[in-house]
């Protein structure tokens, strides 16, 4: 259990809020512009699934025969009636071919960064790095628990600063 509850609050940088949807105060991480409603997170990831399945050339009856559905219930998640599951979230991105990463940053990029160009830079990287063969990736992994050390160790220096420390070939 929370100790001090203000002090997680504060931590988590979460802040009391109300929403539509929601009949009592709810606590949220507020986003570039605010906190948005559940409503307009909706739309977004409503926006996203018809995006990606225009991407893909697939009709909306196509997409709901993958997924086991009536077309018409395929609908409600496109129109933003029906609220997504995890796991039909996990289903449409085996049948449309997108990372859950992607549909979660539509509706919250905030999450990714602390301002929008910081996270735009974050689902990007994740993005390339989504697509590199493991042995990049594990090579990547490696470089960057190098980096971490590096920087938590308070000894980050920059390319010149590193250089210059060098001892010169004789």
């Amino acid at each position: 259990m929370v100790k001090n509850r203000a002090e997680f609050e504060e931590n988590a940088g979460l802040v009391e809020t109300t929403d539509p949807e929601i009949d009592k105060p709810i606590f949220r991480r507020p986003g570039f512009a605010g906190i948005k409603e559940f409503g307009e997170m909706d739309r977004k990831i409503s926006a996203f699934l018809r995006k990606e399945r225009d991407d893909t050339g697939l009709t909306r009856e196509e997409v709901a025969r993958f997924l086991g559905l009536s077309t018409q219930v395929f609908g409600r998640y496109e129109k933003a009636i029906s609220k997504l599951h995890v796991t039909r979230l996990v289903h449409l991105s085996e049948v449309l071919g997108f990372h859950p990463m992607e549909l979660v940053y539509a509706a919250a990029p905030h999450l990714f960064g602390k301002t929008q160009e910081e996270a735009a830079d974050q689902i990007a990287l994740a993005k390339r790095i989504w697509t590199l063969p493991h042995s990049t990736v594990s090579t990547l992994v490696k470089l960057v628990d190098e980096m971490h050390a590096i920087s938590s160790a308070g000894a980050v220096q920059t390319p010149e600063q590193s250089s210059a420390h060098q001892p010169e070939k004789v």
